[in-house]
């Protein structure tokens, strides 16, 4: 049996308090979509482990990529040596994304990632000879990660990190965008944006977002059309746009990446989380040539950034499979139907007393409570019905692997119906 005595008082779980910890489950094993607790129940993993694991757990094709690569060599620097599944990747990684975007840059996570982007644009402007250009525009409701850089772009209000405000270089924020996901983008929608933009332009290096969704600031699904004026703007004002993928990235959102929604390209892209189909940490940060050519040409003549883990071989090795999996398989078909059936299953609870809304784009779904939840008492229900979820705030949301079947998802989808409908 697990030591959970010793979890409870010496280990720091993500946000957790080590004075009044919460449960944490025990888990022995996990295999497909499902993770076993130590006693042998199997839950439902309704979160992909934080949107990661697109092919469920214990993939084969992914352990023989690892064990294949282990037989190698687990690691080698990536700083004057090059391998083979760091070029793989990152072919697939220029083919697969806008053609825009040649230059790939191999991170350790998705919040090193955003750092690596934010890197890229301060630098490019540094070498443009414009360093005033060195503060972003970000969108309320946003969550870029929880590095320092990363979170001065996240949401100062409404986010996770304000108690860290006095040490975080100040960003310029605009409105969360109001028009939702099948909704028109009136100049009025994009008013605010224009004109902070206007307003701070000779100042600002970039705009940062999340395309389509915003992630763990809100779960809420926004207008391409929205995004399309952003691009727009960052054009006629000489600005950088950085989007980040690392959540809607690999098909998530219906599309493989969610600017395809759009059908624009960003001029910087971030990518992580099923990058390797949750098996290890890894992420990427891809740029124009334009972007790259800028930053080469500068004082220091390269990009000032080099993890020490960078390019690791398995990693690339595995998420190498991964897309390979995913290509393989019809995964637009996929997406498309578990979305169908989260808005048919989930769709009962718009009545619910508790409820302020129910919404679903590709495999997400999301249901937001007129209230904060109590996460502790709702998690021990979840897991009496067999499933694993991880609400925050007045959010339940569900983000399934891929693979899941429909009983499965139907399993998934009345434990919440069922849970949420009394509350």
């Amino acid at each position: 049996m697990m030591d959970l005595e010793f979890d409870k008082n010496h280990i720091w779980h993500p946000y957790s308090s080590l004075i009044n910890p919460p449960p944490v489950y025990p888990i022995a094993k996990a295999e497909g979509i499902r993770i076993f607790l130590e006693d042998g129940r199997g839950l439902i993993d309704g979160m992909s482990s934080w949107w990661s694991t697109l092919h469920g757990y214990n993939v084969p094709e992914l352990n023989a990529a690892m064990q294949s690569q282990m037989e190698k060599m687990s690691h080698v620097m990536f700083g004057g040596l090059t391998h083979e599944p760091a070029i793989e990747l990152c072919k697939k990684l220029v083919e697969l994304t806008p053609e825009p975007l040649q230059k790939v840059f191999l991170a350790d996570s998705g919040s090193v990632s955003v750092e690596v982007a934010i890197k890229m644009a301060l630098q490019y402007w540094q070498s443009q000879g414009k360093p005033e250009k060195n503060r972003l525009l970000a969108l309320r409701n946003g969550y870029h990660g929880d590095t320092f850089g990363a979170m001065a772009t996240c949401d100062p209000v409404n986010g996770m990190h304000h108690l860290f405000a006095s040490q975080l270089t100040q960003h310029i924020f605009a409105p969360a965008p109001e028009p939702k996901f099948d909704q028109p983008c009136s100049d009025e929608d994009i008013a605010e944006l224009q004109q902070l933009i206007e307003q701070n332009h000779p100042q600002l290096a970039a705009v940062i977002l999340e395309p389509i969704v915003q992630g763990a600031g809100g779960m809420r699904f926004y207008s391409p059309a929205y995004l399309r004026k952003v691009r727009d703007l960052c054009d006629q004002y000489d600005l950088l746009l950085i989007a980040d993928e690392i959540a809607t990235g690999f098909g998530r959102s219906g599309k493989m990446f969610a600017c395809e929604h759009a059908d624009i390209c960003p001029d910087i892209l971030t990518l992580g989380k099923a990058l390797t189909g949750g098996t290890m940490t890894m992420a990427a940060t891809l740029c124009t040539d334009k972007v790259a050519n800028g930053i080469c040409t500068g004082e220091a003549g390269v990009f000032m950034h080099g993890p020490t883990f960078m390019g690791n071989p398995m990693a690339c090795a595995v998420a190498n499979a991964s897309i390979e999996l995913l290509l393989q398989r019809n995964w637009q078909q996929q997406v498309q139907k578990i979305e169908t059936q989260l808005k048919k299953e989930l769709e009962p609870l718009k009545s619910a007393a508790g409820v302020a809304d129910v919404r679903v784009l590709g495999a997400i779904g999301v249901v937001e409570m007129k209230q904060p939840v109590d996460n502790r008492t709702l998690q021990e229900s979840l897991i009496k019905r067999g499933v694993w979820l991880r609400p925050f705030g007045k959010l339940v949301y569900t983000m399934p692997p891929y693979i899941i079947e429909s009983e499965d998802l139907t399993h998934l989808t009345r434990a919440m119906t069922e849970t949420l409908s009394t509350l």
